[in-house]
């Protein structure tokens, strides 16, 4: 097949000229993508020769090579791995339509600094072309396992590539980069140096189980040639003793597994011995990932079996509401040949995750105690995620309410625990009091708070969607109930006190007909129109009867595609307030009560609006508004 010119799509070129004419602060992340690429290549070649003993392949001496030419100015990363078919190069290499570049470009534009985009590199997978950030040329030459023949491929980055085959490439791909001319001012960057790939090797890729050996120099005339030298430790991190390695040494591997460019919070080993043996090292990331709520949002573990790589992204070793969790686990007796399917089933991999997540609880509980400020970023990053687990997952809800935090009206900047929250409770009080909304300024300004202000009785301020959910799944705390403010009836009035008894009975009498008669008038739109105990200074309120479906939820499940049929609210009226009392007056007084029935919708309009509602009739509510402020100035 003769060879064949291509051109790169638009997005593609557009990233290549980033790759090409950007300055970065550190370009050796560039051999760390190469050297990685290689390491997956050899982890698939092992893979598929267990799972397939006819693969025609070698497997005796699996390793990367890296080859320097000082002269030349190139440098070789080659690896004996699976290889690429020509379709494969053409789909994998020529075009990059699947790995995000449009978010790549959008989030390199938008990173703060230089370490921030070249973290980005790893992230959306495209590593490969990372490699033009030092070269000006770039030669790949694959052969896939088991066929016949090679294919090279090669581009100078500047909108076109080839493809050809041919027929003497040896099993493995090799990448060879064509460098720049080097800068006599910065030798931090010559690639041709041992010294300088020794150093990255270190840095970024000591803990890969292939040995990466340097392709020694030729020796002089007469001597003998040199050995290779394996440049990386090839001992997994997971496997070796605490004091055996360094911070750092944690901080690379949880970046090449995760594709973050920030050190992680939190590092956790976990060693089980016994009938069932397997280890694991997991890290809890110091910021959310933008992807975190949605759909595609890529989560799980690295699986190893026997130091062989089974599966990236392992969703059965932990249950959803840690998707935000990496690391590795490696187990020692789990077959190889398995399936996502037959993991969801295996009780190995149930009883792996039921202790994965205890583990990483006790670590938040543990951080927690002793920790406060690294606890505090935990759980502003991830609370609303870990809070998923409080209905998703009744067997672990004690841990995950021991670790869980909320702001309330205790504090303005600290968080409270339940169990802070009912050491407080003041006497006489039965339950804990909560409201949920879109931000906690306005929770605070909602009317159904103003009771609760006024006798200093602490309310939780839940401002994520979740919450919605978990209070009505998680039901009481320490025998103490949850209860919304804003549903069904509230009562803070000390038991037993005669005379707030006497003064209610009083209210409900003088109020009996206006309250009938508003039932009436807004039947459309309220199921029952009563006094209320929860408002000190506004007019009325709308609350939800006590099982009830908040409108927030309401709105929730319509967005999942769920049809909820609307909920008819409760209006609560002020009995002390001006206007409720005028309302009341009029009423009694007047047998002609049509212009009170608009003054009724109002009343229901302004409730509605003062809890972050709109009217049914937005346009017919602003022209009786306006109608009334016209004859209040005549």
């Amino acid at each position: 097949m003769p060879t064949e010119t291509f051109e790169f799509q638009v997005e593609a070129r557009q990233l290549l000229q980033l790759m090409i004419h950007s300055v970065y602060s550190n370009k050796d992340v560039f051999l760390r993508e190469l050297v990685s690429n290689a390491s997956d290549a050899l982890d698939k070649l092992r893979l598929a020769a267990l799972r397939d003993d006819s693969l025609d392949a070698d497997t005796s001496d699996l390793h990367i090579e890296i080859d320097l030419d000082p002269d030349a100015r190139t440098l070789t990363v080659r690896d004996n791995g699976i290889g690429m078919s020509y379709d494969e190069v053409g789909k994998l290499i020529g075009t990059i339509a699947n790995s995000g570049t449009a978010e790549f470009l959008k989030e390199l534009k938008e990173a703060q600094d230089a370490a921030g985009a070249e973290g980005l590199i790893g992230q959306f997978g495209v590593g490969f072309y990372s490699g033009f950030m030092a070269a000006d040329e770039m030669t790949l030459v694959t052969r896939r396992a088991g066929e016949g023949s090679g294919t090279r491929w090669s581009s100078r980055g500047e909108g076109t590539y080839t493809l050809e085959n041919v027929a003497d490439a040896p099993q493995g791909t090799a990448v060879t980069l064509h460098l720049k001319p080097a800068d006599p001012e910065n030798q931090l960057h010559d690639y041709t140096s041992t010294w300088k790939i020794k150093e990255i090797v270190k840095r970024y890729s000591d803990f890969i189980t292939w040995p990466i050996r340097l392709v020694p120099k030729p020796g002089d005339e007469g001597e003998d040639a040199p050995e290779p030298e394996t440049l990386n430790s090839m001992k997994a991190l997971w496997a070796r003793s605490r004091d055996e390695v360094s911070d750092d040494e944690y901080h690379e591997l949880y970046k090449h597994v995760s594709h973050d460019w920030r050190d992680p919070l939190e590092t956790i080993r976990l060693q089980a011995e016994g009938t069932f043996e397997y280890q694991a090292l997991l890290f809890l990331p110091a910021h959310a990932p933008h992807d975190l709520f949605t759909r595609d949002f890529r989560r799980g573990l690295q699986l190893y079996v026997k130091r062989v790589l089974i599966m990236d992204d392992c969703e059965a070793l932990l249950p959803p509401y840690l998707r935000f969790v990496k690391g590795v686990v490696d187990a020692q007796d789990l077959s190889l040949n398995v399936s996502r399917e037959i993991l969801q089933q295996d009780r190995h991999i149930r009883m792996i995750q039921r202790r994965l997540t205890k583990k990483v609880l006790s670590s938040v509980k543990e951080m927690k105690a002793g920790d406060p400020d690294k606890y505090a970023a935990f759980w502003r990053e991830f609370g609303a995620v870990l809070k998923e687990g409080l209905f998703g997952d009744p067997d672990n809800r004690d841990a995950l309410l021991a670790v869980a935090s909320f702001a309330s009206t205790h504090a303005e900047d600290e968080p409270t625990t339940l169990q802070q929250y009912v050491e407080r409770m003041t006497d006489g009080q039965d339950d804990i009091y909560y409201m949920t909304g879109e931000s906690r300024q306005s929770i605070e300004n909602s009317p159904h708070m103003e009771a609760f202000r006024a006798r200093g009785v602490e309310v939780l301020l839940l401002t994520d969607a979740v919450d919605e959910v978990w209070v009505d799944a998680v039901g009481e705390f320490d025998g103490k109930k949850l209860r919304s403010v804003a549903k069904g009836e509230i009562d803070l009035d000390v038991q037993g006190d005669e005379q707030a008894d006497g003064e209610r009975e009083k209210q409900t009498e003088a109020y009996a007909a206006l309250l009938g008669w508003l039932k009436e008038q807004l039947a459309e739109d309220v199921k029952d129109v009563r006094l209320s105990t929860r408002l000190t200074v506004s007019p009325a309120c709308v609350v939800s009867d006590a099982h009830d479906l908040t409108p927030a939820l309401e709105n929730m499940y319509r967005a999942m595609g769920q049809e909820i049929p609307p909920t008819k609210r409760i209006l609560e009226l002020n009995p002390a307030h001006p206007l409720v009392q005028g309302l009341n007056q009029a009423y009694q007084e007047r047998e002609d009560r049509a212009e009170l029935v608009e003054t009724a919708e109002l009343l229901h309009g302004l409730a509605v609006l003062a809890e972050g509602g709109q009217p049914k009739e937005p346009a017919r509510f602003v022209k009786l508004v306006a109608e009334r402020l016209e004859q209040a100035l005549r």
